[in-house]
């Protein structure tokens, strides 16, 4: 890979504390200061990273939902246009009457754009959060096409491969595993990196809130599902990888030319995935 095609990505796995959003902004912009020191580019952050996860419901934890453009946001729109690097990180947008479970994307020149987590789980703040009402989308981070999702939703494939049809070359998963989460973060990111040939990251965070342990193992997977970096169960960390976009533009795979080629998004049969789309009650 050459130095011309290189993009440095971090992954930060921390622990955050339940409503304490300055605390969790300081740790934010520290780790984040550390990351682009270390020659991150874009770094990631968990689910709810600003605010903790485990409320026990709508009323407990509105005082601590901010809108997308809220004075969180400004604060680090402000640190990515000092250093010149991207930022994910997960929060709890307020949007009127409505709470979601979001995370935002920010770069030197401001808030890019905000994701609202689509799947919820009967967990956390999901259970009383609304759930996300815009569609899948990827977002340009100076030469890097990221498509953000946030925990649950990767355990839903078509997720991974919307955001891919839409261009996505890094997948990035701020993410609250806990107990019991354990296969998804062993096998969940490199498959759905393998499966189509894009770039992943998760960011998990660490630690206890509200009876609930949180299993770290953050982690960074190649186009082909090769882990490029994994973090440990229990401790906050820093992940880094250097990656090629271009490797996730190529989908067409030729391992004996002539004789063995492979594309996953090509040779896929659409006519047959009707089920998939068909309506469960839930929309």
């Amino acid at each position: 890979m050459s130095a011309a095609t290189t993009y440095r990505i971090a992954g930060v796995q921390m622990e955050p504390k339940l409503g304490e959003v300055s605390r969790n902004l300081a740790a934010i912009l520290a780790r984040f200061s550390e990351a682009v020191q270390g020659g991150a580019k874009l770094v990631v952050f968990p689910e709810c990273a600003l605010t903790g996860y485990g409320f026990r419901d709508r009323a407990e934890a509105r005082p601590f939902a901010e809108a997308a453009g809220g004075p969180s946001a400004l604060r680090i729109a402000s640190a990515c246009r000092e250093s010149g690097a991207w930022i994910v990180y997960g929060f709890l947008e307020s949007d009127g009457d409505r709470l979601f479970n979001a995370c935002a994307l920010v770069g030197p020149d401001g808030p890019v754009a905000t994701y609202r987590k689509v799947h919820l789980p009967y967990l956390g703040v999901d259970k009383f959060a609304d759930p996300g009402d815009r569609p899948f989308a990827v977002h340009d981070a100076g030469g890097l096409k990221v498509g953000m999702h946030i925990c649950y939703d990767g355990a839903f494939p078509e997720t991974a491969r919307v955001l891919t049809l839409l261009g996505a070359e890094l997948l990035v998963l701020p993410t609250n595993w806990p107990t019991h989460s354990e296969c998804a973060a062993e096998h969940m990111i490199a498959t759905r990196s393998m499966e189509n040939v894009v770039y992943s990251l998760a960011a998990n965070r660490v630690g206890e809130e509200r009876g609930f342990r949180f299993i770290g193992r953050s982690s960074i997977a190649s186009t082909s599902g090769e882990i490029l970096a994994f973090a440990s169960p229990d401790r906050e960390e820093i992940l880094y990888a250097d990656i090629d976009p271009a490797k996730a533009r190529q989908k067409r795979l030729v391992r004996v030319p002539g004789q063995h080629e492979v594309d996953r998004i090509a040779d896929r049969r659409p006519g047959f995935y009707g089920p998939l789309v068909a309506p469960n009650g839930r929309d």
